[in-house]
């Protein structure tokens, strides 16, 4: 069941400052979205930015040099004269084993009552002849890896810039990490898949409070298809319920990426609060976009593949290593991506992609692809492999048609932006969909069936 971090959701729908998830989940039954539960954060407060106002070194009887500092903690401080050691500044004293920072430095400090990683709770100690009462922390001792061996410094003293930059002294700290806060998960019933996704959860979110909701697949400009675009066909000779098992596929091409480039902070840190854990830029750009809209993506080393892809049924025999390194053995339903003129499989539709074309750490061209597959036929392949995969369980519980190409696009972009990379001009839109047939509804039904009293102008 999907995570929704209210910072995320907030990038969509207006929500309040002050929104918790008890409050998000009391908003979304509202609508039908029952809270499956509320996760703790794993990193749990108070941990706040600190100014280090005084450094004392001393070298103790084993060697070791240990500082003791006196650091201001706003709002947290001890007044003057007081705490377990009296200072004649409002601060507390820590004590530190670390040498990368100095007097003046802005650092990350765990008080008392705040829990880290692994359950360690921080709480005051006496050591190395001070009470300690906090900790000022490292990125490992946060969870969000880094160096062990140094404490993260915020900003240097004499950093005006980044100081400038930061919030007040004594203020949560979490936020600038990336370290997610408590998260609330919901349940998802089969009928609305496109709650996998923020911009689903936003709209009901809309839908329950009136809060100004701007729809991110309504972006204009996109670039129109063209004969240069990467070329698909579907050749399905056994389709299920005579459904064709893709109806709509986009292809989009990004050349030159930096195969080094990480992606951004801001990313890493959504896919990891949503429960996603972040791999490379490429891979990352498909999963948050997947996150993010509701449309699964997957992403080709453009050098591997030999078009056009072909979209088929499995023939008898066939086999295929998936990403998970498993060998399946294919059955005549499975609907296969294929590229050699049909002959070589490179994954199974809408649930995972093999080993051949793989994005690696040497990929530096890039295959976008933004397809639309059949719920029935995606379904029972995803349970007949045992692989219920983030991009299978949106499928089968169906994605919009038309949200291929804005997709396509936001993964493009993302490419563009952190990975040096540059659009190619190939854009392809194999599209087969059809329209939903209109349905007669009276709008006095509305009332009728609801008991809300809505104007017909909203109604349609």
């Amino acid at each position: 069941m999907p995570l929704i971090p209210i910072d995320w959701l907030a990038t969509h729908v207006e929500v309040p400052e002050d929104l918790t998830p008890e409050q998000l989940a009391a908003d979304l039954v509202r609508v039908g979205l029952e809270e499956e539960e509320i996760h703790e954060a794993e990193v749990q407060g108070p941990v706040v930015v600190g100014k280090v106002l005084t450094l004392e070194a001393k070298e103790q009887s084993n060697g070791k040099v240990i500082n003791y500092c006196r650091v201001d903690v706003g709002e947290h401080n001890d007044a003057p004269g007081t705490g377990k050691e009296p200072s004649d500044l409002p601060s507390r004293g820590i004590i530190c084993g670390a040498h990368n920072f100095e007097a003046g430095d802005y650092v990350v400090v765990s008080l008392p009552g705040a829990v880290l990683p692994g359950g360690f709770a921080i709480a005051a100690r006496k050591t190395y002849g001070h009470t300690s009462d906090g900790m000022i922390c490292s990125a490992t001792e946060l969870g969000i890896g880094g160096d062990a061996s140094g404490i993260i410094v915020l900003a240097k003293g004499d950093d005006d810039e980044a100081i400038a930059s930061l919030p007040a002294v004594g203020t949560d700290a979490r936020p600038i990490l990336g370290i997610a806060g408590r998260t609330l998960e919901i349940n998802i019933t089969p009928d609305r898949g496109y709650c996998f996704a923020m911009r689903g959860v936003a709209r009901e979110y809309h839908h329950s409070t009136g809060a100004v909701f701007t729809d991110p697949a309504l972006e204009q400009g996109l670039p129109e298809p063209n004969s240069d675009g990467y070329p698909v066909e579907v050749r399905d000779d056994a389709p299920i319920h005579g459904v064709a098992g893709c109806d709509r596929f986009v292809t989009r091409v990004v050349r030159g990426v930096d195969p080094n480039a990480e992606s951004p902070k801001w990313l890493r840190d959504r896919l990891t609060a949503a429960g996603m854990r972040p791999i490379s830029l490429a891979v990352d750009a498909t999963n948050y976009v997947m996150l993010d809209l509701g449309q699964p993506l997957h992403a080709y080393d453009l050098d591997k593949v030999n078009g056009p892809i072909i979209v088929r049924r499995a023939r008898a025999g066939e086999k295929l290593v998936t990403l998970d390194e498993v060998e399946r053995k294919l059955g005549a339903e499975d609907l296969l991506i294929t590229d050699t003129d049909g002959d070589r499989v490179l994954g199974l539709a809408g649930t995972m992609g093999g080993f051949d074309t793989e994005i690696t750490g040497e990929t530096v061209n890039v295959l976008v692809e933004a397809a639309h597959f059949d719920q029935v036929s995606v379904a029972r392949m995803a349970r007949r492999h045992k692989l219920p995969s983030e991009a299978a369980k949106r499928f089968e519980r169906g994605v919009d048609p038309e949200l291929g190409p804005v997709a396509a696009q936001a993964v493009v972009d993302l490419l563009v932006q952190y990975g040096g990379g540059e659009a190619g001009n190939e854009v392809f839109d194999l599209n087969n969909t059809v329209a939903p047939a209109a349905q007669d509804f009276p709008v006095a039904e509305v009332e009728r069936l609801t008991g809300l009293v809505v104007a017909e102008d909203r109604i349609r």
